[in-house]
């Protein structure tokens, strides 16, 4: 038996609300296949979804900070952002750093970096989402540790890395290997985390940056959907059994200002999951062919122009994502095309997730849209597209293969440049830019980073050099190296070093050595 939040449902006016509606006894219900409703029969009337403000900016213990005022307002989960050389696998005090230490997240080099960005959040009690790619594995090696170090057994550890190499190489940019090992490191995460992490959401397939990018909804939804099954053929060809990692899959979407449009994108995109699922691997778990997803509101969508107007989009976009069903949420801040959010900024934008939540009545009925006409034609519409196009991409050899050729980035600069194209005929009306305009005075402050973060990291990491075990440390990257040859699982290598203290970049360049790095086309 579900418990529920309420004992009793009813509207404001004291109007009575049942859980969903079904038009016959036959109809699809939510929480059964093929979950077009939803994956769950109560949804948000048992447990509402996860409220995971993403931050990260300048030093570790920065950031730490936003994190527990974030927890202390409300948040239930935390996401975090990584500055770019964290993503690049590359240290802080790495002259290709300089620059960029701490700028668009938190710099993290080495395992100190990464108790200080945890210290005094109880791993065991809050789930954490990392948004890393290339240097994925690294990145939840150190969580593992702190999370040991706290004493929390990793088997009780539960959250998400995003580790969705194929979209970076599409559309985001923060890859390092060339595909085919970045494939095998994903693989050997997903191994290793369904024997020993078995909490862990092992990727988080993302939808989100390539609508960023320029897509439209049906290609973000077609794209990612391919992506993941390069995933699970890459698995299944490593010899492992699809039920054994495909309940810990789960994606990331976006959700844009067509209110519409998204839930139905939303309700097709599970439908359609499992669909793909069952006409492919027949797996036997249930959950193995439910979708499950964060979604983050669109910041492409954010303007710098009459910035408050942000936190009507935001709102329209989270009552959006809600609506159609998400595990997870998070809300922009309406200052971020200005600046780093400000502690206010990142209050409102908690607080509207929390509006809609206990204020709104939409978390109170399960699928709320279902059975309008247009909701219904629109999800089977984005269905029918969608499919179309995965089809279209599986007779070119899949996903990447796809991307090799450039198919994927190249629809996607043609889409983008003609949405751009509609804003400067004024066709398409963005108020504050070409509709709505007006002479302003911006007089938000946006937050400033620290100066000294970089100088300081530069520090830490001398001093940490001087001070470790240097042949123990060179003699695991050399296993690494080795091991990457011979195509050994990597996972219980990196553990070891990060437990030795090499760093990120350390570590990163002995998988180089073998894999070497890659630079993929554009698309023109």
């Amino acid at each position: 038996m579900v418990e529920l939040r309420k004992s009793t449902w009813e509207t404001l006016g004291g109007l009575p609300i049942p859980a969903f509606y079904a038009e016959t006894e036959s109809s699809e219900r939510p929480g059964q296949p093929p979950y077009t409703r939803g994956i769950h029969e109560q949804m948000y009337r048992s447990r509402l979804w996860t409220m995971r403000q993403y931050a990260g900016f300048s030093s570790a213990k920065e950031t730490n900070e936003r994190f527990r005022l974030l927890l202390d307002r409300g948040q239930k989960g935390l996401s975090v952002a990584f500055d770019l050389p964290t993503q690049l696998g590359l240290d802080a005090d790495d002259p290709l750093s300089e620059g960029e230490v701490g700028k668009v997240g938190v710099s993290i080099s080495c395992l100190q970096d990464m108790r200080d960005l945890f210290a005094e959040i109880p791993l065991d009690k809050v789930s954490t989402s990392m948004t890393i790619n290339a240097p994925a594995m690294i990145l939840l090696a150190m969580y593992c540790v702190v999370a040991e170090e706290q004493g929390v057994s990793i088997q009780e550890i539960s959250g998400t890395i995003q580790n969705d190499i194929l979209k970076e190489y599409i559309a985001r940019g923060t890859y390092v290997f060339p595909p085919q090992h970045s494939m095998r490191l994903i693989t050997d995460i997903f191994e290793y985390c369904s024997q020993h992490i078995p909490k862990w959401n092992t990727i988080s397939i993302s939808g989100y940056h390539i609508r960023e990018a320029g897509s439209t909804a049906v290609q973000e939804l077609a794209f990612t959907l391919s992506n993941a099954l390069a995933y699970v053929d890459s698995a299944c060809e490593k010899g492992l059994d699809v039920d054994s990692f495909a309940p810990r899959l789960s994606f990331f979407f976006n959700c844009h200002n067509d209110f519409l449009e998204e839930i139905s994108k939303f309700r097709a995109a599970r439908r359609l999951w499992h669909d793909l699922m069952v006409e492919r691997y027949a797996p036997s778990h249930p959950r193995s062919t439910q979708l499950r997803f964060h979604t983050q509101v669109a910041g492409v969508s954010l303007t710098a122009q009459q910035p408050y107007n942000n936190i009507s989009r935001v709102t329209i976009q989270a009552l959006a994502a809600v609506c159609g069903g998400t595990q997870s949420l998070h809300t922009n801040s309406f200052d971020e095309a200005l600046g780093l959010p400000t502690e206010e900024s990142a209050t409102i934008a908690l607080r509207t997730q929390q509006i809609i939540a206990e204020e709104s009545g939409v978390a109170d009925v399960v699928d709320p849209f279902a059975g309008s006409y247009h909701i219904e034609a629109l999800t089977d519409e984005i269905y029918k597209q969608a499919r179309q196009e995965i089809d279209k991409i599986e007779s070119m050899g899949g996903s990447l293969k796809a991307i090799e050729q450039g198919y994927q980035q190249q629809e996607i600069h043609t889409t983008a440049y003609r949405y751009f194209n509609e804003i400067e005929r004024g066709s398409r009306r963005i108020v504050g830019i070409n509709y709505g305009t007006m002479d302003e005075y911006i007089q938000i402050k946006p937050m400033k980073l620290n100066p000294e973060v970089a100088k300081n990291q530069h520090e830490r990491l001398a001093q940490l050099r001087k001070n470790r075990d240097a042949s123990k440390i060179q003699e695991v990257l050399n296993s690494i190296t080795n091991s990457a040859q011979k195509g050994d699982n990597l996972f219980p290598l990196v553990l070891e070093a990060v437990r030795l203290e090499a760093t990120l970049g350390e570590i990163m360049k002995a998988m180089k050595d073998e894999f070497g790095t890659y630079s993929a086309p554009s698309g023109f």
